[in-house]
């Protein structure tokens, strides 16, 4: 299933993993203003993903 996936995809996806766990540290650790900040990367990580991809794809 991850044969399709290239190394900036994978990166990309753990990239945005990362962002959401740390998301979920800093807001159980009381910073719920900052977890809101770093939880908006996910998605932009993830779009930049698609942009590129699209751009190779052209």
């Amino acid at each position: 299933m991850f044969k399709k996936f290239t190394l900036a995809d994978k990166l990309l996806f753990v990239a945005a993993f990362l962002s959401l766990i740390y998301s979920e540290v800093l807001f159980f650790t009381g910073n719920p203003e900052q977890a809101i900040f770093v939880g908006i990367w996910v998605p932009s990580i993830l779009c930049f993903g698609i942009y590129l991809k699209l751009l190779n794809k052209n």
